[in-house]
């Protein structure tokens, strides 16, 4: 399946809720913060249509995301029935990593494949402030037990923005280095800011290789992070409407939605 700019997209990313036990203050708006009740968001088996409509116009990858996705109950089981759709290689999931002690094991037997953990830095206080009451080493803990449970793909994701301090970047880097682990740094920026290339930091992908789209737990497609362009889904033809969500992929996406990274899905 090609866009309309002749990229490949054979990658959706799925947010399965808003809701999270952490509150990092980049993805969380300030204020009060209502998630969504369980009769707004996608059903698992509404999720699991979607999944197979996009497997069947050429999707290999899906990353599960949220919010927290560990924090709604059967998540394991979705990620076991994405495994065993034909065509789906990959099932990854991005995560805060506080919950892995309790399903890293169960996770891997049903058959993730990449885990994605948020990591800003070994500070505990300075964590404590970022994530608004967080403890460092319940997340610590997390990525160590993903590792011994034997995830095959343990990326740690440090955002990076003008405040944060070289020694954190260097000590998060560390830990990984001793551990075995993937590092990646994404840049930090506002949603609502034009200026998002930041050449200082890892970026996934330059927009003219994107080969994604997104499905929010609501039941919203977006083709673009840095679009408002949404598509709302059509249970009864979710093919259509992933269809539809391709055709409107901007050649190169400017920062213009507002909605907060809770809402859309790390």
């Amino acid at each position: 399946m090609f866009d309309s700019f002749g990229r490949r997209i054979d990658y959706l990313r799925i947010s399965v809720t808003d809701r999270c036990n952490l509150r990092c203050s980049y993805c969380m708006p300030c204020g009060h913060f209502k998630p969504l009740t369980e009769q707004r968001i996608l059903s698992y088996e509404e999720i699991l249509s979607v999944v197979k409509a996009a497997a069947r116009l050429g999707i290999n990858k899906i990353r599960l995301t949220g919010g927290e996705p560990l924090t709604r109950r059967g998540v394991v089981n979705l990620v076991e029935s994405i495994a065993d759709v034909p065509g789906i290689i990959t099932v990854a999931m991005t995560t805060n990593g506080v919950l892995l002690p309790r399903y890293a094991s169960e996770l891997k037997a049903a058959g993730l494949d990449v885990v994605n953990v948020s990591l800003d830095t070994m500070d505990p206080e300075r964590f404590r402030r970022v994530t608004r009451g967080g403890q460092l080493q319940s997340v610590i803990d997390g990525i160590l037990c993903a590792r011994d449970a034997g995830i095959e793909r343990i990326k740690v994701n440090t955002v990076v923005g003008p405040d944060t301090p070289p020694s954190d970047l260097k000590a998060v880097q560390d830990f990984c280095s001793s551990h075995g682990l993937l590092h990646q740094r994404i840049a930090l920026y506002s949603l609502e800011s034009d200026k998002h290339d930041n050449h200082d930091c890892d970026r996934p992908l330059p927009c003219e290789q994107c080969n994604r789209i997104r499905l929010m737990a609501t039941g919203i497609l977006k083709p673009c992070l840095h679009s408002n362009e949404e598509v709302q889904l059509d249970p009864q033809n979710p093919e259509a409407s992933i269809l539809r969500t391709v055709a409107l992929k901007p050649e190169r996406g400017t920062v213009c939605t507002n909605r907060s990274m809770v809402e859309i899905g790390g």
